[in-house]
């Protein structure tokens, strides 16, 4: 399987971190708890899909949920690096879509068990087309947008993270060592439905910056 990035045919992907509970009224909608420190969780790479292809539901899940999110790409190796360093560390941006089996994750709360098998199936991590980053754009205070068959499900800004850009590169940076091509996912806010077969789901950043176009199959 070919995991060059299309916008940045040097880099591979590689290790996909993901945040969870970044949203306060995520938190809320979803009846969870806000935590000292970031929730993190992985996906592997072969969950990961761009524009035009399609999101496939699991047999094993019969309760699939959208959760657009920015999504950062790391661009040098990174470990240890304070939040006032941190944005240094980044190659580019973009929209992302976070698929989750939330039937599945409701039983892994319920029992104490990780997320990898409600978040990680194949198709489960679309990511839009990535924008480089300079240090110019204020990617902390973004208009995220997702529409479902033209109905709009999700718009909230970047602004609202509980953690910010810095401190979850940071925070992850003191738990591993970040590579080039390895992406965050920085968590969703508001706004999390269920998606069904037949479906055309978009997501956006920064009025169209970068933009993920999906079905459901």
């Amino acid at each position: 399987m070919n995991y060059k990035i299309p916008d940045f045919p040097d880099l591979s992907y590689g290790t996909v971190y993901c945040i969870g509970r970044n949203y306060s009224e995520h938190i809320e909608e979803m009846k969870s708890s806000r935590t000292k420190d970031p929730v993190v969780f992985l996906k592997p790479r072969s969950s990961i899909i761009h524009s035009g292809e399609k999101v496939v539901i699991p047999k094993q899940s019969s309760d699939v949920h959208h959760e657009v999110e920015l999504v950062l790409l790391i661009g040098k190796t990174t470990e240890n690096v304070s939040p006032d360093n941190a944005l240094n560390c980044i190659e580019a941006f973009g929209v992302g879509i976070d698929f989750t089996a939330r039937d599945l994750q409701n039983d892994a709360k319920k029992n104490g068990k990780p997320w990898s098998l409600c978040k990680g199936f194949r198709t489960f991590a679309p990511v839009g087309n990535l924008i480089g980053y300079d240090g110019n754009t204020d990617i902390d205070r973004l208009q995220l947008t997702l529409t479902v068959n033209g109905e709009n499900r999700q718009n909230d800004n970047t602004d609202l993270m509980i953690f910010n850009s810095a401190e979850i590169i940071s925070y992850l940076s003191h738990q591993f060592i970040l590579t080039p091509g390895d992406l965050i996912f920085t968590g969703t806010p508001k706004g999390v439905s269920s998606v069904t077969r037949g479906d055309i789901i978009t997501g956006k950043i920064g009025d169209g910056l970068s933009t993920i176009d999906v079905d459901v199959q």
